[in-house]
């Protein structure tokens, strides 16, 4: 087989060692790849690649635990003659078509697209702060910064988490329980590396997080999709479709992307189904920090007293996004498992911007910081939901929601919003279509449109008009 064609794209999402990871599986699916075929050796593929040693390396082992690949010495690594087992990666129990992924923080000559998705207000973020405690870790590195950083993530963060977890989120854990990872796509993989194995059936969210979605597809999860109603997910379909299930993905306290809220009694059920089957529950609490009425909701997780639930919280929506830190809190019984996991993958990263957020955090600024958003935020979403009712309100009818960082404007029934999506990014506007958010289709169709960053409202009138011209066929310019 042609090394070139394992080349990883530099600009994917994924990660380079998932994509070659892929890669050589698909190979093999096609036949391209044989039993008993010798794979290149480490040095010889990087060299070819023009990648470093260590992310071959690391899609290898994935590859060997996984049976794809038998290490044979001196003879070399070979595809696995026991492959008719493990050959085809399975895939998803429905015959949707995989959406294109949609871009996040897209920006333009280094300013942010208007409605751009996943963008917390980057205006309105500490950077005399940040860079202040930021500046101080450079100065005074020690040997700890220096050496090689904790796998499972820099303590005195993962202490400040479980102590902002139990105040704000009624999660009692310790912070051995705490996990670091590099983004929620980390705290995926480490509990599929940990818990699941390829094929394994979990309940997803429909519609739900596309990206969250796409990474569980490529790690050979089979998801069956969930229908999502103004309770949040609905459990008694999901038992009917799955009821052997190994797991389920939610966002109960604001679910991706419609914004309700999971209500107690399908709580209630989802952790009762989880203790009855020994299945997981992976708890993605998206955009908890920011709801403009009343107080955060409790997660999840508050209620879990069978430990069934995996905790999983992000920094990149309450700070910003190029910090790339999550992180994952693992019932006490799974403490161990997880541990001899992370010792075998790359971790968090450096530990000084995870010093700087546990120095953010320790010194009160995190609490602070979203104080001001909440009220920010709430701002800034009236911006736009009184722009849209002004100038859009023939067309667009708005969801009412409690809190997160963008809004989700209905299109009348029948009408696509994947080619209105597409004209209005074409026109600049960073419009997601609700349709690429689901794996099946429905005739319920809408624009996702983020709000962080407009600092007027004049900014948002603006940007709605314009929106309103590309829906016209006029132009968005």
């Amino acid at each position: 087989m042609d090394p070139q064609l394992l080349r990883p794209l530099r600009n994917d999402a994924l990660p380079l060692y998932l994509q070659l990871y892929d890669r050589y599986r698909q190979a093999i699916a096609a036949g391209k790849l044989q039993a008993g075929d010798r794979v290149p050796s480490v040095r010889g593929l990087a060299s070819e690649l023009g990648v470093a040693r260590g992310t071959i390396e690391q899609a290898y082992q994935m590859l060997v635990s996984e049976g794809y690949l038998t290490p044979r010495g001196a003879a070399g690594t070979v595809v696995s003659p026991r492959l008719g087992a493990v050959a085809s990666p399975p895939h998803p129990e429905t015959a949707s078509t995989p959406p294109q992924p949609v871009p996040h923080a897209q920006t333009v000559d280094g300013q942010v697209l208007p409605f751009q998705l996943g963008l917390p207000a980057l205006d309105a973020f500490p950077r005399k702060t940040w860079a202040r405690l930021g500046g101080r870790h450079l100065r005074q590195l020690d040997t700890m910064a220096l050496a090689s950083p904790d796998p499972a993530g820099h303590e005195p963060l993962r202490r400040a988490v479980a102590t902002y977890l139990g105040i704000s989120r009624g999660i009692s854990c310790t912070h051995d329980q705490v996990f670091i990872t590099a983004g929620y796509r980390g705290a995926l993989e480490l509990v599929c590396r940990t818990l699941l194995q390829p094929g394994d059936v979990g309940w997803f969210e429909d519609p739900g997080y596309l990206f969250a979605r796409q990474f569980l597809q490529r790690a050979g999860m089979r998801l069956a999709p969930v229908p999502v109603d103004a309770e949040g997910l609905h459990v008694d379909i999901a038992q009917r479709r799955a009821p052997d299930a190994r797991f389920a993905v939610v966002t109960p306290t604001h679910q991706s992307p419609t914004g309700v809220a999971l209500s107690l009694p399908r709580r209630l059920e989802l952790l009762e189904w989880a203790q009855r089957q020994r299945s997981w529950i992976i708890e993605d609490d998206y955009d908890s920090e920011f709801r403009y009425h009343g107080r955060p909701l409790p997660a999840l997780k508050s209620l879990d007293r069978e430990q069934r639930v995996l905790y999983t919280g992000t920094f990149s929506k309450v700070l910003f996004p190029g910090l790339r830190l999550a992180y994952l809190v693992v019932p006490p019984s799974q403490v161990a498992a997880f541990h001899d996991t992370v010792n075998h993958l790359p971790g968090a990263g450096s530990i000084l911007p995870q010093a700087t957020v546990a120095d953010f955090m320790d010194q009160g600024h995190f609490v602070r910081h979203l104080r001001r958003m909440r009220a920010l935020y709430a701002e800034r979403r009236g911006y736009l939901v009184d722009a849209l009712a002004r100038e859009a309100g023939d067309w667009l009818q708005v969801q009412p929601q409690a809190g997160g960082i963008h809004v989700l404007a209905h299109l009348p029934l029948g009408e696509d919003d994947v080619p209105l999506a597409a004209a209005a990014r074409a026109h600049g506007l960073a419009a997601e279509a609700l349709s690429h958010w689901r794996l099946e289709p429905s005739p319920e169709a809408g624009l996702l449109l983020g709000f962080a960053n407009f600092s007027s409202a004049a900014d948002a009138t603006a940007a709605v008009a314009r929106l309103s011209a590309v829906k016209k066929g006029d132009g968005g310019n």
